[in-house]
């Protein structure tokens, strides 16, 4: 049996589609998982200091995670490097740091046949450098387009990483269109089908008066807030919340009356609040990121039964049967009243993704890493 040592974000928080499915693999594999090596450098803004800090407060916490008893915990490594990934010197002092803590976790836990999974482009010089059995590079989003990410930098860096590995995965037909490697394989996001799907309270801190149209997740420079303020302003009647931590200009939304930030919330409790909206919102801008983008809640929506507005792109058309997608010049609060009439067709949104679970994809992954193995 494989182990794994996975490179991927700061393990815990909001789980990404790289921690849902090694959470599924780690009833049968061993883990190492090595936290977030940064994909640009840091700035002198308070953000970034605070990020700085938090990190190396992380290294010297300790390197084992809390998970279900009928799984193995992976051993957690805080990685000393430096954030400068353009230079030759510091790629080279980063990989002897990382070494010598990959190494020595190896060691203590006498790990034997190792698959080296790698999510973050900035990993790239670990490749051959393990005594690894195979390489797997898990592209989970198109590192070109996406908001705080330093592209000069990561691009040669995700080059010579396709280069490298063994198999590459991607969430999405158009990240498979940017690599030549002749072993790119689509492995499409699941979704946690009995967490969303369940019945779940309503919770307290939502607004009683009129219909929800809601959004979870980060609030970046992704989203179209000038059309959700139109939104807003267009349906008075109806109250707008959003779930995660702000990360964008959102003084024309916080204006209104009508519109409400709730601050993050932990994962196992967002379907309280999506199954307690009459819609569901997915306004992203027209851009390379959202392009190739295939984003968790999508999923997670549709597992809710909760209808669904949306603008257009990619992952939301594979879907259109079910959603209410913006046509060109439509007003989207004309979306959100087109969503809320399909409210009656629940189980059919929960029905077609009712075998996308992780545990289906992991299912299809496991086989990957024994077909690599073989």
């Amino acid at each position: 049996m494989a182990d794994l040592i996975v490179f991927g974000e700061d393990w815990g928080g909001l789980p990404s589609s790289t921690q849902h499915l090694i959470s599924h693999l780690m009833t049968r594999h061993r883990v190492i998982w090595v936290n977030s090596i940064g994909m640009r450098s840091p700035q002198l803004s308070l953000r970034d200091l605070k990020r700085v800090w938090q990190k190396m407060m992380a290294m010297f916490k300790g390197k084992s995670a809390q998970m279900p008893q009928e799984q193995m915990p992976p051993v957690i490594i805080n990685p000393k490097v430096l954030p400068f990934h353009r230079f030759k010197w510091v790629r080279q002092l980063n990989k002897r740091l990382l070494l010598k803590d990959i190494n020595r976790a190896i060691a203590q836990e006498r790990f034997d046949k190792v698959i080296l999974w790698l999510s973050l482009p900035t990993a790239v010089d670990m490749v051959g450098s393990l005594n690894e059995q195979a390489s797997i590079y898990y592209c989970g989003d198109d590192f070109e387009g996406l908001d705080g990410v330093d592209h000069k930098m990561v691009k040669p860096l995700e080059q010579e990483l396709a280069e490298k590995v063994d198999l590459i995965l991607v969430v999405s037909k158009t990240l498979a269109r940017k690599f030549a490697h002749p072993d790119t394989i689509i492995l499409p996001h699941g979704v946690d089908y009995p967490l969303f799907s369940s019945p779940a309270a309503r919770p307290h801190d939502l607004p009683e008066n009129g219909p929800i149209a809601g959004f979870y997740g980060s609030i970046s420079g992704w989203l179209e807030t000038d059309l959700l303020a139109q939104s807003a302003t267009a349906l008075p009647s109806w109250q707008f919340v959003f779930i995660g931590d702000i990360k964008t200009d959102v003084s024309s939304l916080a204006a209104l009356p009508n519109v409400h930030f709730l601050g993050a919330r932990p994962h196992h409790q967002l379907p309280s609040y999506i199954q307690h909206w009459n819609v569901a919102l997915l306004p992203f801008r027209n851009n390379k990121q959202i392009a190739a983008c295939n984003p968790l809640k999508l999923r997670e929506y549709l597992a809710s039964g909760t209808p669904i507005a949306a603008t257009s792109f990619p992952a939301a058309r594979e879907y259109e049967d079910l959603l209410a997608i913006q046509s060109p010049r439509e007003p989207f609060s004309r979306v959100i009243l087109r969503a809320n009439e399909l409210r009656e067709e629940k189980a059919r949104r929960q029905n077609r993704v009712s075998s996308e679970s992780w545990q289906h994809r992991a299912a299809q992954l496991e086989a990957l890493i024994n077909h690599l193995l073989r």
